[in-house]
């Protein structure tokens, strides 16, 4: 159940993330309230889940899922550009992820 968490808190980083560029430096509402909402859980769920993870591991995950999304979102909806190299980084990343997950 805390990897289940852990992942979810990741993703909700994504959100965050991604909601904090359209606030506007919190000038604009339902950005902003997207933004403290999906924080929230998102530091809720990492708790939950460095319960029983190592706190090294865990959060090293949660930041690396939250920053493979944040990427992500950014070339598929947000027009950033997209190459060859920021896809073998990404890569990279979650080869990363998944062996700190192995290595648990």
């Amino acid at each position: 159940m805390a990897w289940l968490f852990l992942v979810v808190s990741g993703l909700l980083e994504t959100v965050w993330a991604t909601a904090l560029s359209f606030t506007k430096g919190f000038t604009r509402l339902w950005p902003s309230v997207v933004f403290f909402v999906s924080l929230a859980l998102s530091m809720g769920g990492l708790a939950m889940a460095l319960r029983t993870i190592p706190v090294g591991t865990g959060y090293a995950i949660w930041v690396g899922i939250g920053a493979i999304g944040t990427a992500i979102v950014g070339m598929v909806w947000l027009g950033e550009g997209v190459s060859v190299a920021k896809i073998v980084c990404l890569g990279l990343l979650v080869s990363g992820i998944v062996g700190l997950k192995l290595l648990h």
